[in-house]
Formats: C-alpha cells, structure tokens, sequence
C-alpha cells in the first residue's frame, strides 16, 4: 500500500466532519453542477472522497462512475449509496489512470478537490479530456492556495505544507491561483464555459470546461 492511500485511509473516519468547514463551497458547487447535468448523463466522479458528491448528484444523472485511491472512503460511500437507496453508482477503488475507462465515454467528468493535490496536474487534465466524449464537460472545484485566505485558513495551510515537508502528510499541496487553473484548461484543449469564486475562509474555484472538437 503506498503511502498517500494509507493516509486517505485514515483520514476517512473523520473526512465529512473535517469537511463540514467548507459545506456552504461544497454545497454551491454541487447546484451550479446540476444545471449542467442530463438525465441520460454518464459520470465520472474523479476522487470521490466518502460519496457525498456522487450522492447528491445522482438523481440527475443515468449513471455515475466514483473513483477513489482509498478503499475505507469507498467503503463509506457504499454505506451512503445504500443507506440513500441509490443504485445507479457504481464505486471503485482505483485512479484516472485505470486502464478500464476508455476514451470518449463519459458527457460529464467531476474533479471536486483534486487538482491542488495530484503530483501530474498536466496529465491528470489531459487523460479527463481524452476520456470525454466530444463537447463532453470537465466540472472542477479547487482551493485557490495563493489567493484570499483567512488567518485561520491560511495557518493551517502553511502546518499542512510544513507536514508535507517532512513526510508527515504523503502528498503535494499545490499553491495555484486561478490563472493557473485558466491555464491548465487551456493547455488541454478546454473551452471554458462558467467560472466562479467563492470564498468561505479560503477562495474557491468553480470552473466548468467543454472538450474542444477535434
């Protein structure tokens, strides 16, 4: 097991509280998403977290593919799909990667929180835009790490930043700003749509994309 599953494993069992801050992002961003669902939609859910975005969402959709590298937050999110009586997601353990996703075939990829924490940002957007369909939508939240943070936000951002030094927390926390976030859109031949900021302690990021035709 490498080491940042482990530490998604066990933040797992306290995620939703330790996300409970940032409800009223989370909240807005899953309306503005729903304007731009179909009910014959195929969705894939990059970093799906415990599910409460796959959730909230799947009344809206034909389908959803949720994706995480944590066994123990697919686990959760299970526990939530059936305590909800939802049966169109289907949860798995893997990454963007997975060999199994093919491309053209999703209308809607969702990457809520992902894009500040993954080592190959530039790959990452680049595989979304592959495995979309033509004029498909990439739907992406982000924390804005160099922008408006409050005092309390931004300390514990530079402890977090500290621990990632040190080895502590096995990720890679990316300071980026919303140009940064315009730019690797762009760099992967996305047309962005809809853009929003929302700030709640930290800026948010809420960036809708369509597939440019070949």
């Amino acid at each position: 097991m490498s080491k940042s599953i482990e530490f998604w494993d066990t933040a797992s069992k306290n995620y939703d509280k330790t996300e409970q801050r940032f409800e009223y992002i989370h909240s807005k961003s899953r309306e503005n998403t729903k304007k731009y669902l179909g009910d014959n939609d195929i969705v894939l859910d990059y970093g799906c977290g415990t599910g409460t975005t796959a959730c909230a969402l799947a009344h809206h959709v034909k389908q959803i593919h949720a994706i995480d590298i944590s066994l123990k937050m697919i686990e959760i999110a299970k526990a939530k799909a059936i305590m909800s009586k939802i049966e169109n997601i289907n949860f798995l353990q893997t990454d963007i990667f997975d060999k199994r996703y093919h491309n053209d075939s999703f209308d809607t990829i969702l990457a809520f929180n992902m894009l500040h924490t993954v080592s190959n940002p530039h790959e990452v957007t680049q595989r979304i835009h592959d495995l979309l369909k033509p004029e498909g939508l990439f739907i992406s939240v982000t924390p804005c790490l160099r922008e408006k943070m409050s005092f309390s936000v931004s300390a514990q951002i530079q402890l977090i930043r500290m621990l990632c030094k040190i080895g502590i927390i096995p990720i890679e926390i990316r300071r980026l700003k919303s140009s940064d976030l315009d730019d690797l859109m762009a760099n992967a031949e996305f047309e962005i749509i809809e853009t929003e900021k929302t700030y709640k302690g930290a800026s948010s990021y809420f960036v809708v994309a369509k597939k440019l035709k070949k």
